[in-house]
């Protein structure tokens, strides 16, 4: 990935604009005390706008917002963001009610002026008319936004990063991994328990790795259908994956969570599985997987996840809200996104300079956003009974 920004410059000058400020202030002191302690208009101007953010995740969630938002504020001395941090673990359910009890009183957005969640939240908003409509002319930049992605939620949410379910595998073991769906349910039957995949309704790799095998067998559209008459046509794709459970790791043994499947990458116990190409970047660098371990997306591809910002349409600070989202998809943002998060950035990636694009080759090739609504959790339920159950 690209190397980190160096500081030193930045904070050099945030110490000499602060020794100018502060010499500046002495000198109105002075010339106040001079004419009698008088009413002075020396404090610095307040910014004339102040919005409210609530954001959830990871630390390095947070890390990306504290490099970002002071970035957007240097450049908008008029617009101060005040960030509320939920940690991970503790939910955004109580956010999303926040707001949905602040209009149901009649008492606006309830102080919520940005919230970042995911297309769960994007989806009940939009059954809850909560979220502002957005376009190009409030927010130029997303024009740097495929299109397609805006489609999948209606324009309700920008797309701000996003992160890709690859194939990780163990290139000492590997020299040539599948390229497409049925490759790789080739290597799995010729390479027994060598492939894991986790539970789907505990992580989204798995979650991935099981939609795409049942809408491998559907029209490509389907992906983008919520409509509950698409269950009738899953039957093709459960046989698959039943059938493929005699082959997986520990011939039916599913991992919790998305990292359940990388600890068994990283023992060696399995050579291959679907997962988060931000958390495969993130661990190698971090030495929690081998240096040996690489990435191939397949044709069709595996889903990817956005992360999204949504703007309640009953706030009132919507037009410096409107500033900072076009800032947000800016390529300079949007480089923090791929350094700090290791993750996709929300533009398309030829708005990107050269060397991220390079970055992302053989991963962000085929990647594709599904849109299923509330039939994720169908999926999950089946999928316990009929091939977890076996």
């Amino acid at each position: 990935m690209l190397n980190k920004k160096k500081a030193l410059s930045l904070t050099a000058s945030l110490v000499l604009a602060g020794a100018v400020l502060a010499g500046c202030s002495s000198d109105k002191k002075a010339e106040s005390a001079a004419d009698g302690g008088g009413n002075s208009t020396s404090a610095p101007a307040a910014p004339s706008t102040e919005f409210t953010f609530y954001y959830t995740g990871s630390q390095n969630v947070d890390d990306l917002w504290k490099t970002l938002i002071p970035m957007f504020e240097k450049k908008n001395p008029d617009i101060k963001v005040n960030p509320v941090y939920v940690a991970s673990g503790t939910a955004a359910q109580p956010t999303y009610d926040k707001i949905m009890a602040a209009k149901q009183a009649g008492k606006g957005s309830g102080g919520v002026d940005l919230y970042e969640s995911s297309i769960d939240d994007v989806t009940k908003g939009k059954n809850d008319d909560l979220w502002d409509s957005l376009s190009d002319g409030q927010i130029p930049n997303l024009n740097n936004v495929d299109q397609k992605t805006m489609n999948d939620v209606s324009n309700l949410a920008v797309p701000y990063r996003s992160s890709a379910v690859v194939l990780a595998y163990n290139s000492d073991k590997i020299t040539a991994p599948p390229q497409t769906l049925d490759e790789l349910y080739d290597w799995i039957h010729a390479n027994p328990e060598k492939f894991a995949y986790n539970d789907p309704s505990t992580g989204g790799s798995g979650s991935s790795f099981v939609i795409t095998s049942i809408y491998k067998f559907l029209p490509e559209e389907a992906i983008h259908n919520s409509d509950p008459s698409m269950e009738s046509q899953w039957t093709q794709g459960f046989e698959l994956l039943k059938d493929l459970g005699k082959y997986v790791y520990g011939k039916g043994i599913y991992p919790k969570k998305n990292q359940g499947t990388l600890d068994l990458l990283a023992s060696g116990e399995v050579d291959m599985i679907p997962a988060w190409s931000d958390m495969v970047l993130d661990q190698i660098a971090k030495g929690q997987l081998p240096a040996s371990t690489k990435m191939q997306q397949v044709t069709p591809g595996f889903n990817g996840g956005p992360t999204y910002l949504m703007v309640p349409k009953l706030s009132d600070k919507k037009d410096a809200v409107y500033k900072f989202l076009d800032f947000t998809l800016s390529p300079e943002a949007q480089a923090e996104v791929v350094n700090k998060m290791q993750g996709f950035p929300g533009i398309k990636l030829s708005n990107m300079p050269q060397d991220i694009q390079d970055s992302f080759k053989g991963v962000s090739e085929g990647y594709r956003t599904f849109s299923l609504g509330d039939l994720g959790k169908d999926i999950n339920q089946r999928w316990q009974s009929e091939v977890a159950a076996q």
